[in-house]
């Protein structure tokens, strides 16, 4: 059976760049363009050019993709001037690049009020607009901005000027539901009346916005009602609640029937197995933490905690998974907590290399101490690095690499050499290992920082500074999140403290600590960490 082509069009870097905080640099845009043909995308939007430095010299020194069509953004061009005498799209069409992409007004609302223009004259611009970009030799494609919106509330025109661009000659015509509050099932009626007015399904495209939670859902009604591109970003970026997002379609359109066995959308089935790290490189590249509950790619997407659910998936994988973890990139995870029992006991201490006979009473020793502690405040299915060593101490396998006599940490507001207010953090940490006592101290600013990075970061720079005969093991060591929350509130109120630390292999892992005091907390789960890494490279006590 031979598959049709569906078409992906990727618009993180033009799009995805009007979300609330985001702000690429030229070297970011680069990084994700690169990553985005890598990955099989038909189409990569890179911006505005002209509308911005960094988009202006994006498109100067362009990135030679080796798939994926390079495609630049723009608008139709104003009414009063010609196509050839708008600077506007000219700066758009001086980028060179092989496709265009033109926003055009499809509501009449809009072209009244917004543009302050006659419906005539919009069509107008469009058609216009369109047979200039084609003349340039360039693939066109026209964003019919408030589409759906504007074909509910006068319908012929909104459908005339899909057909104008289409007689102008552009490639394909994009539905946009640029409010975001169309739903699915509409999305999927009005798709089939447009194709059913006489704009062929191949030139169809679709773009959905997120403001219902529905713009997979309503990119994929398109599809089944026979719209062939979809317009979409990573990870959903986008302004207000963000675009359809492309991590979660690309997998359902690779993976799930109909639409597996009934379209080629260019990109393989092994390269699936990058798209949680794509995810991530994203969310790198914007410092944020990646949603661990992210369709597919996010951490806790095969995560099993009830203790019924990991004993079936132990005996086979598909009662809770609907797809194979590794077949996106990611794992299954089978944490510890409150809620667990031996099937998920057994399951984490194979995957942290524990071998413990079943039936072993140790193991219910173990699963009551994780539950007593969790009554303390500790989340052991958050923070593996600590599950194991509390693992490894009832069953004896806890080296005793080195012994904390103290600590100290302290923060001053101060004016530095230039006269400028700062705050400093400087830590103090005293440990024994074998019978040797070694002092280390470090302050915020320590090793990699310019700014002050507060107490906790003094602190684990003070105790990785130096570790005696242990150095080696945790030079590459680096902490690289840390997240605070309070148990419970009042006079009695205990800190839980979840770190994650990386090294130079790319492992990270989370410890966590729990105390009245937060500084204490941070610590315990410090500590915690440099006992995990010691442990996992080979260490001797």
């Amino acid at each position: 059976m031979t598959r049709e082509k569906l078409s992906l069009f990727d618009t993180t870097l033009r799009d995805g760049q009007q979300t609330h905080g985001v702000d690429f640099s030229l070297d970011d845009k680069r990084r994700i363009a690169r990553a985005l043909d890598a990955l099989g995308l038909d189409y990569v939007e890179g911006g505005w050019p002209g509308a911005n430095p960094t988009d202006s010299d994006f498109f100067d020194a362009a990135p030679t993709l080796d798939q994926a069509t390079f495609t630049a953004f723009g608008m139709t061009k104003r009414a009063g001037r010609s196509a050839a005498n708008d600077e506007v799209l000219a700066s758009v069409l001086n980028a060179n690049t092989p496709a265009v992409c033109l926003v055009g007004k499809s509501h009449d609302f809009h072209v009244t009020t917004a543009l302050n223009i006659t419906l005539d004259e919009n069509r107008e611009n469009i058609r216009e607009s369109f047979a200039h970009v084609v003349a340039q030799g360039r693939e066109a494609l026209f964003d019919a901005e408030h589409f759906f919106d504007g074909y509910k509330a006068n319908r012929e025109y909104a459908l005339g000027c899909l057909h104008d661009a289409l007689q102008a000659g552009c490639r394909w015509v994009v539905l946009c539901d640029t409010n975001g509050g169309t739903l699915p099932g509409e999305i999927g009626r009005i798709v089939g009346e447009v194709i059913a007015s006489g704009v062929p399904g191949e030139k169809l495209g679709i773009h959905t916005h997120n403001d219902t939670e529905t713009a997979v859902a309503g990119a994929l009604a398109a599809v089944d009602a026979g719209a062939r591109q979809i317009q979409g970003t990573l990870n959903g970026l986008g302004e207000r609640c963000g675009n359809a997002n492309l991590i979660s379609l690309i997998p359902t359109l690779l993976l799930k029937e109909p639409y597996a066995s009934q379209f080629d959308i260019g990109i393989p089935l092994e390269k699936l197995g990058d798209l949680t790290q794509i995810s991530r490189m994203l969310d790198d590249i914007l410092n944020r933490v990646p949603n661990r509950h992210a369709a597919y790619v996010g951490a806790s997407a095969f995560t099993h905690k009830a203790g019924l659910h990991a004993s079936a998936i132990l005996k086979d994988p598909t009662t809770y998974e609907h797809v194979v973890p590794e077949t996106v990139g990611n794992a299954r995870v089978v944490p510890m907590s409150n809620q667990a029992g031996q099937s998920n006991l057994r399951q984490r201490l194979e995957e942290a290399g524990i071998a413990v006979e079943k039936g072993d009473a140790r193991l219910s020793e173990i699963l009551n101490e994780v539950k007593r502690r969790e009554d303390q405040g500790y989340a052991y299915d958050s923070a593996k690095g600590s599950f194991e060593l509390v693992a490894r101490g009832i069953l004896g396998q806890l080296p005793r690499f080195f012994d904390v006599e103290r600590y100290r940490v302290m923060v001053e507001k101060r004016r530095n050499a230039r006269g400028e207010k700062i705050t400093v953090s400087e830590a103090v940490v005293v440990v024994n290992i074998g019978g040797e006592r070694i002092i280390s101290a470090a302050d915020s600013f320590f090793a990699e920082s310019e700014a002050d990075q507060g107490p906790v970061h003094a602190l684990s720079a003070a105790l990785r500074r130096d570790l005696g005969r242990y150095q080696s093991f945790i030079n590459d060591m680096k902490l690289v999140d840390f997240k605070v929350r309070i148990t419970n509130g009042g006079t009695e109120a205990v800190t839980r403290v979840l770190i994650d630390s990386e090294d130079g292999q790319g492992r990270r892992w989370s410890t966590v600590g729990v105390s009245a005091n937060i500084v204490d907390a941070s610590f315990q789960a410090l500590s915690d960490a440099v006992t995990w890494k010691l442990i996992r490279d080979g260490a001797t006590a």
